[in-house]
């Protein structure tokens, strides 16, 4: 099926406008734009298949390409802004409309589509029986055009496009957009460096682990070799009784004083590596303070990020509150200068009044 449908084919049965979203396949939860502004949504009736898709496009690019299937289900997530799964694209579509009374005519369209395709199946799948006992020619009957006019959409259907909004309230939005990506960035970057602390934790109480390990492993070599230095020091202790007497017996304690001293040398290198790793041990209680330093100023970043949204709440308050006084004290001012007005003509046909009388004196 062409992503534009060729309109022999498919004719479009709604139409409305709004801004086009997909979720981010790599983490499911963030919603990222399809359209850099609001484009035309609309559903479309396939008569020669029996199907209803809602297609949009922007410019040259099929944002939506969606067959409606009666298992798809139309969430209102806010007063503007609604939602669908699509297994077919595997992906979730959401749409921005720029009034909730849109969006309220989008998802009855929606229900009304869903419901037609679910009888829409259901007159396949009794087709499909009916086949097995008739000829073929009785299983190629389309849907009742009541079903389908109840579907098909009028002008009066189709949703108004949303007015612009204000240059100030869009700037003051953009401004907070903004600000709101900052506070967004900073918190991941935070995020980012306590997870490479987490894993940087987690190497060093591995290499830990495998420090006191490979100190049981020199504890019991250390402890073999003295048992082996004992021995032979009562062996040179028997070789020494007995040096008057056999030559090579002095040779041979000679070898074994070597073996010792052998011995002994790398029982100090042993211990000088026990002391290292003892020391790499002592690294780590300082880097989970770190750590914890770490998830502090985390926490802090978050509170400033609340308190700023509270000052952006108090802020659009008292500028309202303001607007609002301007009004009044415009109106206060206009009807001032009307009576002001009133009051200088009254003078003035006073002082003609005077001029007059005392011409006429």
């Amino acid at each position: 099926i062409s992503p534009v449908p060729p309109y022999s084919r498919e004719q479009p049965i709604f139409t409305t406008r709004a801004h086009v979203f997909q979720i981010d396949p790599s983490t499911k939860k963030n919603w990222v734009p399809a359209s850099k502004q609001a484009v035309t949504v609309s559903y479309f009736y396939d008569s020669t298949r029996n199907s209803y898709r809602i297609i949009s496009v922007d410019g040259a690019k099929v944002i939506i390409n969606s067959t409606i299937t009666p298992n798809m289900t139309f969430t209102k997530t806010s007063q503007k802004f609604g939602q669908w799964a699509d297994s077919r694209a595997n992906t979730v579509f959401g749409l921005g409309f720029p009034s909730e009374q849109q969006l309220t005519k989008f998802a009855e369209k929606f229900q009304e589509v869903k419901e037609a395709a679910k009888l829409a199946r259901d007159r396949s799948q009794e087709k499909i029986e009916t086949s097995s006992n008739h000829s073929q020619e009785s299983g190629r009957e389309t849907p009742s055009s009541t079903r389908a006019s109840s579907v098909n959409g009028t002008d009066d259907e189709k949703a108004s496009h949303g007015g612009p909004a204000e240059p100030q309230l869009k700037s003051e939005n953009d401004k907070l957009k903004i600000a709101l990506a900052q506070s967004s960035s900073n918190v991941k970057k935070w995020e980012t460096e306590l997870q490479t602390l987490r894993e940087s934790n987690a190497r060093l109480s591995t290499a830990l682990q495998e420090s006191a390990a490979s100190i049981e492993h020199w504890k019991k070599q250390f402890s073999a070799c003295r048992e082996e230095n004992d021995q032979l020091r009562s062996k040179i202790e028997e070789l020494e009784e007995q040096c008057n007497e056999i030559n090579k017996e002095k040779e041979r304690n000679a070898q074994l004083s070597r073996r010792l001293q052998e011995l002994e040398t790398e029982l100090q290198d042993k211990e000088l590596e026990l002391e290292e790793l003892r020391k790499q041990g002592e690294v780590i209680p300082q880097l989970m303070s770190e750590c914890e330093s770490v998830s502090q100023q985390l926490q802090a970043a978050e509170k400033k990020n609340k308190d700023l949204e509270e000052k952006v709440r108090t802020l659009r308050t008292e500028v309202e509150e303001s607007k609002h006084r301007q009004t009044n004290l415009k109106t206060e001012l206009k009807n001032f200068l009307d009576v002001l007005d009133g009051k200088i003509d009254e003078l003035h046909d006073f002082r003609q009044g005077l001029s007059k009388l005392g011409v006429d004196n």
